[in-house]
């Protein structure tokens, strides 16, 4: 694979040579007329948009601008190893966007050129998906994920391809097939998972967003870990239809972005029914028409917000976590929300709600039929077969083989029925307290270091319930000699079904009056 990547790499770079006397001439028409400069590096899509309408920018360039950016961090430099595959055609998509763009307002999407990273479980027809898996390394499905297609219409360059664990079944991002990712923050550590890809490459400006998916803690996770946004959406809100599934229960997907107000955007295109994913018939009548519109930066006046004590460490090792905690907590009252001390009863008990081993040998084989009926594996059996996948997956493969008929196993049933009363604990605890969200760290210790597993995350109060949840910066541990600007602690709200508008309003209130995020020193700004 790295051969491969290298060699559209530069191909790549032979097209970016070729637009640099065009841009640098549209850059020259943009500072002419007395425009704030384009700079690449932490760019929003509104700030992209503007650039593109200043003339200071084409999707041509931009594209090529990030492209030289993946070849220069993700391979060569701190080699974070986030990228698995580069999209041989995302140059020739954004020359067709740019074309688009000339013609005229009435032809731009609200996408229009942003490039995107997908999460390598994502199915897409014009590259392989191999959810980080040897075994899947030539796979090309025969139809696309929904939100691909969605990404797509709304205007979108997909530029790439991101690692993940491998089928996103852990939170440490690696995987036979693209290796161990590392933290941009610490290079000895991981980036959190599964979606650890995505996150490490969106921290590092590597595209302008991304897509992750979870079931446990694996959008949020990366999140908390790379300094940047995620969003795990209410069940039913998004599709999850064409993304390699690991739990029918649990699986949810969602953006990954440096901003707020970016990941509002990117669930603007994502959210919507798909009769291919019946769940979303419940969210017919909840989606927003815009998530942009609930960006107020006053949006914690008057709020009252639930601090879970029981997500707090109480040893030596959570003291850097708990520190930043408490400075949040003086953030969000200083903002003009309420914070109380909470816990919820019996939470150690209500919390062993996972029911990932009893589904996913069953959804990963109807995959492979609907997507993949011709791939060199129809099974898990198959699949565990060619032993090719990586060590660390193992004990979790092994688990789920061996289940018989989950669905149909008492203990799913029992676990099914814990979702039903964790679901009762929190809603009972919000309305006994009159609070608009929960708030907790994501995880109650720094990211594990490469080589060891990520303990006492909290993902499952959103995980256990299908509540939806937000996850953005928080702060810095100290810094270290491998990590000079601290590593990144990212704090997370929950709310009650459908409470998205909510917890967007009260995240973007935070960010925008606490700037936390930094972006990280060991991917600078390429002149």
């Amino acid at each position: 694979m790295d051969i491969k990547r290298s060699a559209t790499l530069r191909l790549a770079l032979v097209a970016v040579c070729s637009v640099l006397q065009i841009s640098a001439g549209v850059s020259a028409q943009g500072r002419a007329a007395g425009v704030r400069p384009f700079i690449l590096e932490e760019a929003t899509i509104a700030g992209i948009h503007s650039a593109f309408a200043s003339h200071q920018l084409t999707c041509v360039d931009l594209v090529s601008r990030y492209l030289k950016r993946i070849d220069a961090y993700d391979h060569k430099g701190p080699n974070l190893n986030s990228v698995l595959t580069i999209n041989a055609g995302a140059l020739k998509t954004a020359a067709e966007l740019d074309k688009k763009y000339a013609s005229g307002p009435s032809a731009r999407a609200a996408l229009h050129c942003i490039p995107v990273l997908l999460k390598d479980n994502y199915s897409t027809v014009d590259m392989p998906t191999t959810a980080g898996a040897k075994t899947l390394a030539n796979e090309v499905p025969v139809a696309e994920a929904t939100i691909v297609k969605r990404l797509r219409e709304a205007g979108v360059v997909i530029i790439g391809k991101s690692n993940l664990t491998e089928l996103a079944l852990a939170g440490t991002t690696v995987s036979s097939l693209g290796g161990q990712t590392r933290n941009p923050y610490d290079l000895t550590r991981t980036p959190g998972g599964s979606s650890g890809g995505t996150g490490a490459a969106i921290a590092s400006n590597l595209a302008a967003g991304g897509t992750g998916s979870d079931t446990g803690n694996s959008v949020r996770s990366p999140a908390s870990a790379n300094s940047v946004v995620g969003i795990r959406p209410t069940r039913g809100l998004v599709s999850r239809y064409g993304i390699v599934p690991v739990s029918l229960t649990q699986d949810e997907a969602g953006p990954i972005t440096r901003t707020v107000e970016d990941a509002a955007r990117m669930l603007d295109v994502m959210a919507g029914y798909d009769p291919s994913d019946p769940i979303t018939a419940f969210g017919i009548q909840k989606v927003a028409k815009t998530y942009t519109a609930f960006l107020d930066p006053n949006g914690l006046k008057g709020r009252r917000i639930g601090l879970l004590t029981d997500f707090l460490g109480r040893e030596s090792i959570h003291s850097e976590v708990n520190r930043v905690v408490e400075e949040d907590v003086l953030a969000f009252e200083r903002l003009g929300a309420t914070i109380v001390r909470i816990n919820i009863p019996q939470l150690d008990t209500l919390s062993d709600v996972s029911v990932i081993e009893f589904e996913f040998k069953i959804v990963f084989n109807q995959y492979l039929a609907r997507f993949m009926p011709n791939a060199s594996v129809r099974t898990l059996d198959e699949f565990m077969g060619r032993g090719e996948f990586h060590p660390t997956s193992k004990t979790v493969l092994e688990s789920s083989r061996s289940v018989v008929d989950g669905m149909k196993d008492r203990e799913y049933e029992r676990k099914l029925q814990k979702r039903v009363e964790l679901r009762q604990a929190v809603m009972k605890v919000m309305a006994d307290y009159k609070l608009d969200a929960i708030l907790y760290p994501h995880q109650q210790r720094l990211v594990a270091a490469i080589g060891e597993p990520q303990l006492e995350r909290n993902g499952v109060l959103s995980n256990g319930t299908g509540f939806p949840a937000i996850t953005f910066p928080g702060g810095f541990s100290k810094p270290s000699a491998t990590a000079p600007l601290g590593i990144p602690i990212g704090i997370e709200l929950l709310g009650p079904d459908w409470s998205e508008p909510e917890l967007i309003r009260m995240a973007y209130a935070f960010e925008q009056n606490t700037r936390l995020r930094k972006p990280p020193a060991s991917t600078p700004s390429i002149r």
